[in-house]
């Protein structure tokens, strides 16, 4: 039998990446019911097979491990942890039909580009880390 949690969603965040990190304090500041668990990517000691992925996947996009164990990634993570720390109605929008998609594609192509676009070159991420399959 496990243990119930106190939170609703826990985030796999890179504490590396200073977008996410601007993300991650920005709902750290509304969490104040302690219904959105974060944990570290890059801290020393993490390790993504714990959740049944590999480092390349959680470099690749945001993942977010439910309660029951379960692990979703993309925007998916992001309305729920808004939804977490109350302020769902932010992203509502990105359920609706149609806008739907466009806000999926628009965090696919920011995961594709976040390296890059925030400075981790192959010589930021030289341990390895930061590697991404098929050169992404």
């Amino acid at each position: 039998m496990t243990t119930p949690t106190a939170w609703d969603i826990k985030m796999l965040f890179d504490g590396e990446c200073p977008l996410c990190r601007r993300e991650i304090a920005f709902l750290e500041r509304r969490n104040g019911r302690g219904r959105l668990a974060l944990e570290d990517i890059a801290a020393p000691g993490f390790d993504p097979a714990t959740y049944g992925l590999d480092q390349a996947a959680v470099m690749g996009r945001i993942h977010g491990v439910l309660p029951d164990g379960r692990v979703l990634e993309g925007m998916e993570v992001f309305r729920r942890a808004y939804a977490a720390v109350g302020l769902g109605w932010l992203l509502a929008p990105s359920r609706w039909p149609g806008l739907g998609r466009v806000f999926d594609a628009g965090y696919r192509v920011f995961a594709r580009n976040r390296l890059r676009w925030t400075g981790r070159t192959d010589a930021a991420c030289e341990q390895g880390s930061c590697a991404l399959p098929d050169g992404r």
